[in-house]
């Protein structure tokens, strides 16, 4: 079989509440990439709109490789100039309010060894490490 041609379908259920099931054709949010090594797991989840530093996010991972993520989608002002105020005539994005995320990765993991990191683009980016495996330390 070629392995560039061959894809593993790792099928993951992926549950929304609050404004990420509201959610509509603009920016996803809570779209979620998982990624394998031989000591760990990564995860990315999409939350376009969220900001690090003006909301708070809680990621909660369980030893079974479950994952949470709480946060809340914030109101956006409409920024203008003129002072006027304007009536949306077409809202795509996620509409503003709390929300949370929850999948499962594909095995067990320690959740006290896991890092975090928000990027700029709005993607929520996790390694968790699995359970039983020894990190080598530099």
């Amino acid at each position: 079989m070629n392995p560039e041609i061959h894809h593993s379908k790792v099928i993951s259920h992926v549950f929304f509440t609050g404004s990420a099931k509201q959610g509509s054709p603009g920016p996803p949010i809570g779209l979620v990439d998982i990624g394998e090594s031989d000591i760990a797991y990564l995860f990315r989840v999409s939350l376009p709109g969220i900001h690090k530093n003006l909301n708070k996010i809680k990621c909660e991972i369980q030893r079974e490789g479950r994952v949470c993520i709480q946060g809340v989608v914030p109101e956006i002002a409409i920024p203008s100039d003129s002072g006027c105020l304007y009536r949306m005539q077409v809202q795509q994005l996620c509409p503003p309010g709390p929300f949370s995320i929850t999948f499962n990765l594909p095995g067990q993991v320690d959740p006290r060894l896991f890092s975090p990191k928000f990027r700029p683009d709005g993607i929520f980016e996790v390694v968790v490490v699995k359970l039983g495996v020894r990190v080598p330390t530099s």
